[in-house]
């Protein structure tokens, strides 16, 4: 068994898991339906393919930049008609930085790897319109559970976005992980994919657990102005500044006027 980890970071992403008509909403963190539908693509497998390999992984995906959620609407013509569709509410997320990991078969996970270093498809972020900022695939690693590889991930937020937090040794990011047995039953969510089949798709549900994960921070200063202010050398204060025009002159010449 081994782990394939996952940087799914760009301008944009969306990751829908009950999205329907003219409403396309996105989760908060991406699904493992969409992951899959990524990694599938990767590999060069129709849509009608049978699924049952990929679905057996299991999936764990850790918030690294949680980002901004923006709404969109589209608007559309029918391809026959010419009849104006009904206009769409969509919604992304900008900015996002996660990192999702993958486990199962050394075979499935080095043929993923593969098809991602050279995929059939292009990947993008949940949607055809989100393509990826860089390389998605962060290489394998020894085990079996994705949560315990996120566990030794490293921080993959954007630079500026760490640098927020440069008070901060280490920060806490939140993590979606698949329940286990004997374990919290945690939360349900429809993102099981059964049938990427555009005629009959079908997904079922899979319980997950919510868990944070500390994680140094690369960009960690201490603040700079911690020391005492006594210790702090005087500043000096332009001769033609509003202060110095407020200051006291020093005496210059006698009082009594000799």
């Amino acid at each position: 068994m081994s782990v394939l980890a996952l940087r799914l970071a760009g301008p944009l992403q969306s990751w829908g898991s009950s999205a329907r008509f003219a409403r396309r909403t996105t989760e908060a963190a991406p699904t493992k339906s969409g992951v899959l539908g990524m990694l599938a693509a990767a590999l060069g497998r129709d849509r009608s393919a049978d699924l049952s390999d990929l679905a057996a992984l299991t999936f764990a995906v850790r918030i690294d930049q949680a980002g901004t959620r923006l709404r969109d609407f589209q608007t559309a013509h029918h391809a026959d008609t010419d009849k104006p569709m009904p206009v769409s509410e969509r919604f992304y997320l900008a900015d996002a930085v996660f990192v999702a990991a993958v486990a199962g078969d050394d075979n499935l996970i080095s043929a993923l790897y593969a098809a991602l270093r050279a995929p059939v498809y292009l990947p993008y972020l949940g949607r055809r319109s989100c393509p990826p900022q860089g390389p998605v695939d962060l290489g394998i690693r020894d085990g079996d559970d994705p949560a315990a590889a996120l566990r030794d991930e490293p921080w993959h937020a954007a630079a500026w976005h760490q640098k927020k937090h440069r008070k901060k040794e280490s920060v806490s990011l939140p993590a979606l992980a698949e329940a286990v047995a004997g374990g919290p039953r945690g939360g349900t969510v429809r993102d099981q994919p059964l049938s990427f089949d555009p005629s009959h798709r079908h997904y079922a549900l899979r319980n997950v657990v919510s868990i944070l994960i500390d994680v140094p921070n690369p960009h960690h200063r201490p603040d700079k102005h911690g020391e005492p202010a006594a210790r702090r050398p005087p500043v000096p204060v332009p001769r033609h500044s509003p202060e110095a025009l407020l200051a006291p002159l020093p005496p210059q010449f006698p009082l009594d006027g000799h």
